[in-house]
């Protein structure tokens, strides 16, 4: 059942009629760009019109290259409401609902390392490679003790340090690093997940009566099948409900 919407909501949520969603390019099982048409598409966009249909609201993607870039822009005002991972860092300036859905995040490392398991990475001397700003940046930041961060602006850029500064581990999300693995002959993918990317939906802090309806709104997309099917209608591999 749809949830019905207050004014106070609407007009936090979509001021002057126009719901104006931050999206984060950087993940790309989420959002896409078609090369050719120029057009954006992907989970993250069916979700958002549909948020913008039960409001009753015209929609505007605004764009950001990475997760980084669309989380700072918070403060500003640039967005009313975002697509990206809740994270305590974040939380500051962002209101989170529940994540709709998850992604796993594991390590990938070269052909002769003698790191086997999750638990091996976090000694010292082990730097590890990390898109800035990522989720599992903000996460490896809080959590790591030994091993230190090598951070570059974003997934592909971390890649390529990784090979070039020949750095003893990749961080990423686990979709990604089986592309990864493809082209790097000898590299190993490390069994398990060193954590769940917890992708959600956000406002500005301050907006109470839209932060709470964003909140039954990600409840009752999950609950009535919509986050189930649109990952089924764009085919993406890697992603699952959140719990």
């Amino acid at each position: 059942m749809e949830r019905q919407i207050n004014a106070k909501a609407k007009s936090e949520l979509a001021p002057g009629g126009k719901l104006r969603v931050g999206v984060n390019h950087g993940n790309f099982l989420l959002v896409r760009k078609d090369e050719a048409s120029g057009e954006t598409h992907g989970i993250v966009v069916d979700l958002a019109r549909e948020l913008a249909r039960r409001l009753g609201a015209a929609i505007e993607l605004i764009h950001y290259a990475g997760p980084g870039q669309l989380a700072d822009a918070a403060r500003t005002g640039a967005w009313d409401v975002g697509f990206l991972a809740a994270e305590p860092q974040r939380a500051e300036e962002i209101s989170f609902t529940d994540a709709y859905l998850e992604i796993p995040a594991t390590y990938l490392v070269p052909a002769g390392s003698a790191i086997r398991a999750l638990a091996e990475v976090d000694r010292n001397g082990v730097r590890i490679a990390v898109a800035a700003k990522s989720a599992y940046d903000l996460y490896l930041s809080r959590t790591l003790k030994h091993a230190s961060l090598v951070r570059a602006p974003g997934i592909p850029a971390s890649y390529e340090r990784f090979v070039a500064e020949r750095l003893e581990v990749l961080a990423g999300l686990t979709a990604r690093l089986l592309a990864d693995a493809g082209t790097l002959p000898g590299s190993r993918i490390l069994e398990g997940r060193f954590m769940a990317v917890q992708q959600a939906i956000g406002t500005p802090r301050g907006r109470d009566a839209g932060a709470a309806y964003l909140r039954g709104f990600a409840t009752e997309i999950k609950s009535s099948g919509l986050v189930a099917r649109t990952i089924e209608r764009h085919g993406v591999r890697g992603v699952s409900i959140a719990p």
